[in-house]
């Protein structure tokens, strides 16, 4: 990889190799907590660095950039302040995070990054989804700096696995520090709505809809949706992909190998048209920061999301929900990862190193992702900080079979998840499946995907 661009279908292949081919039911309530297992493999080739750069005494100020302003995510984001603050106490940090951010997977932060990056006024470091959101849009541009030396200063090559350093590079250079790993494919469940209906949470989408009919004799919706914005129905429409498709084929659709003239695509769009007739019925006005309430509430019995959300539910003192893989995906691993970058033109240079310092560290992840709900990038965590569903998580990260987001910025450019978010406005008010399934035809020529 030294030297050269690594295009999507490398890119989307490294996705891949994180998981096996074990059977362990994604996100299982009652999976033995393991540990992640070590990767035997050679870790990927980094151009040789140059000799760490030297930090002065710190002081002054730090500015991050995030869109972490939700339950779960802020104690999180605490974490790491705090134990930047206990090495550096000098140093102010200025939280520039914005509200609202999340619940359009950052839309709201980006767009004022981008203009920011584009100023020349950068942050000092930003939150950002390892992989092509980050080198598409940041690196290509030459608006930051490789990572190779503080990598190989702090051992990093050593204890994140090889295809996640390998995921945060271009050119042989890593461009960012991964803080975590989370999961897109879980379904989570309220305990008490299952117990009158089912024993089991549905394992196929045909379960699922035997579901949803007991839970429409009830008069309940089944499934939360928050269509206000498209960004929640992409993210629910990619579990149904993956359900779709073999992990291979589904990959293919990022690199030209698969159409999205496949009729498994429009089986997937035919289960999410007919998913809304046992979502609530708001659906088209609900947005993303509203739709745990849902479930806490009592409105909806289930949430397909990422596992950020066990901790927004823990910060709104709701325990009582299980997990597993959504529909169709047990043995699936939807992969994303947030990260932090160092912009050229950072006001805090040194302030900044050392805070990409605390968020590779494992002080730094072991504060960071137990009220997350995500897993450490790292190898080597303090299980006995963890959770029941963060160990289950990480016994599946070893096993399963890693697949990209395309909502979350792993999978393809931003040009293609901006249309793709388009793409599911639309749908969430007409259910047209054929033209949904041709604009997102468009939108993957569009994009020029190629092997």
């Amino acid at each position: 990889m030294s030297g050269r661009y690594l295009n999507r279908r490398e890119f989307l292949k490294v996705s891949a190799l994180l998981g096996g081919t074990a059977i362990l039911a994604a996100c299982a309530p009652k999976a033995t907590p393991t540990s992640p297992p070590k990767k035997e493999e050679a870790a990927p080739t980094v151009a040789k660095a140059t000799a760490p750069p030297k930090v002065e005494e710190a002081a002054g100020e730090l500015e991050i950039f995030s869109w972490w302003t939700s339950g779960g995510e802020v104690e999180a984001l605490n974490g790491l302040f705090r134990v930047y603050g206990e090495r550096h106490p000098q140093v102010e940090i200025i939280n520039a995070a914005l509200a609202g951010g999340s619940g359009a997977a950052g839309a709201g932060m980006k767009a004022v990054l981008k203009t920011r990056m584009l100023g020349g006024e950068p942050p000092d470091s930003f939150q950002v989804h390892l992989g092509h959101e980050l080198i598409d849009t940041h690196v290509v541009a030459d608006r930051m700096e490789p990572l190779d030396a503080l990598y190989e200063g702090e051992g990093w090559v050593d204890v994140f696995p090889p295809d996640v350093v390998q995921m945060a590079s271009w050119q042989g250079k890593p461009w960012s520090v991964p803080v975590n790993i989370h999961r897109s494919n879980c379904f989570f469940y309220n305990l008490k709505m299952f117990e009158n209906v089912s024993k089991d949470p549905p394992a196929t989408w045909d379960e699922f809809f035997e579901v949803g009919e007991a839970m429409k004799a009830k008069d309940q919706a089944l499934l939360g949706i928050a269509g206000s914005g498209g960004a929640f129905s992409g993210h629910v429409f990619e579990t149904m992909l993956m359900a779709t498709f073999d992990p291979d084929s589904y990959r293919g659709l990022f690199t030209g190998k698969t159409s999205w003239e496949d009729e498994r695509v429009t089986e997937a769009l035919e289960i999410f048209k007919r998913a809304l007739d046992y979502s609530n019925p708001d659906y088209a006005s609900v947005g993303w920061g509203d739709i745990n309430d849902l479930m806490v509430s009592g409105r909806v019995a289930v949430i397909i999301q990422g596992d950020w959300t066990p901790g927004v539910l823990w910060s709104k003192d709701f325990h009582d929900f299980g997990w597993v893989a959504s529909p169709g995906t047990t043995g699936i691993y939807g992969t994303l990862s947030d990260s932090f970058g160092l912009p050229k033109g950072a006001p805090n240079r040194e302030n900044a190193i050392n805070w990409l310092r605390v968020v590779g560290s494992k002080e730094g992840q072991d504060a960071f992702n137990p009220a997350k709900g995500s897993i450490p990038a790292r190898t080597d965590p303090d299980l006995s900080l963890y959770t029941e569903y963060h160990k289950d998580a990480m016994a599946d990260f070893a096993k399963d079979e890693l697949v990209p987001s395309v909502a979350h910025g792993t999978a393809a450019k931003e040009s293609f998840m901006t249309d793709y978010v388009n793409v599911f406005v639309q749908f969430i008010a007409n259910k047209d499946v054929d033209v949904a399934q041709a604009e997102l035809v468009e939108a993957a020529e569009d994009a020029e995907f190629s092997e």
